[in-house]
């Protein structure tokens, strides 16, 4: 599946530059704790998107050689999430819980946007 493995890079270029933007915002101003609830919400939610392509990997390989199908880790995934919000509940005055959320939310809407772009290329 290289075109899976093209997405994602896409997918990864976009979260590495708004991780850059979100590092240079927790050095340079003064909403710290809100950075970096963004920075570790997308980190997680990049391991996330990893994983699952990973997975989707793992799993039409194994359907295309007639193997025994595993799930896909919804629970590794919800794992994550569930990391990054106790260690912003354990450290309130460092991580911001709402922007730790939003992070988390990030990749879906690099999904999102990078397919409307796609639609809009393949359309010109």
């Amino acid at each position: 599946m290289p075109e899976l493995q093209q997405l994602f890079n896409r997918h990864r270029k976009y979260i590495f530059f708004l991780l850059s933007f979100y590092v240079l915002g927790w050095g340079f101003t003064s909403y710290q704790s809100i950075f970096l609830g963004l920075i570790l919400g997308t980190g997680i939610s990049l391991f996330s998107h990893w994983l699952i392509m990973r997975r989707t990997v793992r799993f039409g390989d194994a359907v295309e050689s007639g193997q025994k199908v595993r799930s896909l880790g919804t629970f590794s995934r919800m794992a994550g999430a569930a990391f990054a919000v106790i260690i912003a509940t354990e450290y309130p005055g460092h991580f911001h819980l709402l922007s730790v959320i939003m992070g988390l939310m990030t990749i879906y809407l690099v999904i999102m946007i990078d397919y409307f772009i796609q639609q809009l290329l393949a359309h010109k």
